[in-house]
């Protein structure tokens, strides 16, 4: 199996991305892993605050791992956007491979020693550990942000990356997170000069909505993860209502679901696409 370490490096090295599904419970999730498996393709799934609040980290975690083992290309359990350092170690020791410490809304010195707290415990674990950097715009998870300087800086990059030890960096480009208003305009300047100056694969969030040629730019540009959301669960909860308007009443779920999970799959398997990781999970296998 892959080693978390590597997932995103060897994205990086060879010109493509890893897409981070983010999931709302079983449903969804088994449609994501099966489009990674038909498309052989590296991918992460991906439990966002709100949905381990429901659900819990024990049981987020569970879902993942044996979905995971129900396929044979390399699935990452990633704990997406968790805001304190405590989120992130019960995440560790349930088993989740990859963490999130999102310390933007901080201060650089406090964003660094929370991600470095994070750090030393996931690396004993053989777990890695994503920053942000900037501000993602939007309305979202991580609450509203409008203003103005959002860019993540070239200096204070490099200093996070230094002091703290993450491993991946997510950084604010012009991207947001839920549908976006207008054409997105990605900054990708600001890219180029954060891809110069660290040496760890950067994350895009805010997925949805990036019309897919500035998704593939920017992964040319060193962007190794890109997370997508909005668009999984707006079609699944889109596409629940049109299957229940046309069955009778009291249908039975197990009618419902599986043309709704083969919609959300032909999501998937897009994004899988435009990410360029389709077939790269053979090198592992």
């Amino acid at each position: 199996m892959i080693a978390p370490t590597n997932i995103l490096r060897d994205a990086d090295k060879e010109g493509y991305a890893v897409p981070a599904f983010n999931f709302s419970d079983i449903w969804d999730l088994q449609a994501i892993i099966e489009a990674a498996e038909e498309e052989s393709a590296v991918i992460m799934i991906a439990a966002n605050p709100l949905v381990i609040k429901a659900f819990g980290t024990e049981t987020c975690s569970a879902m993942g791992l044996s979905c995971a083992k129900m396929v044979t290309v390399p699935i990452l359990l990633h704990q997406d956007h968790a805001f304190n350092v405590d989120a992130c170690n019960e995440a560790l020791e349930y088993g989740f491979k990859s963490v999130m410490m999102d310390a933007s809304k901080y201060e650089l010195e406090k964003n660094i020693s929370m991600v470095k707290s994070v750090v030393d415990k996931a690396h004993k674990l053989d777990a890695v550990v994503e920053a942000e950097i900037g501000r993602i715009r939007g309305t979202g998870i991580e609450g509203d942000f409008e203003g103005g300087d959002f860019l993540a800086s070239p200096d204070d990059c490099v200093e996070l990356v230094r002091e703290s030890g993450c491993d991946s960096l997510a950084i604010g480009i012009g991207n947001a997170h839920g549908f976006y208003q207008g054409k997105p305009e990605l900054n990708f300047e600001r890219l180029k000069k954060i891809n110069d100056c660290v040496d760890v694969p950067l994350v895009l969030h805010g997925g949805t909505g990036i019309p897919a040629e500035d998704i593939k730019k920017a992964i040319l540009g060193g962007i190794s993860k890109v997370n997508v959301g909005t668009i999984i669960h707006s079609t699944y909860m889109n596409e629940l209502r049109k299957e229940l308007n046309r069955l009778p009443e009291n249908p039975y779920t197990l009618d419902v679901m599986p043309p709704v999970k083969e919609k959300i799959k032909a999501v998937v398997k897009d994004w899988i696409h435009v990410c360029m990781c389709n077939g790269k999970a053979k090198r592992y296998m």
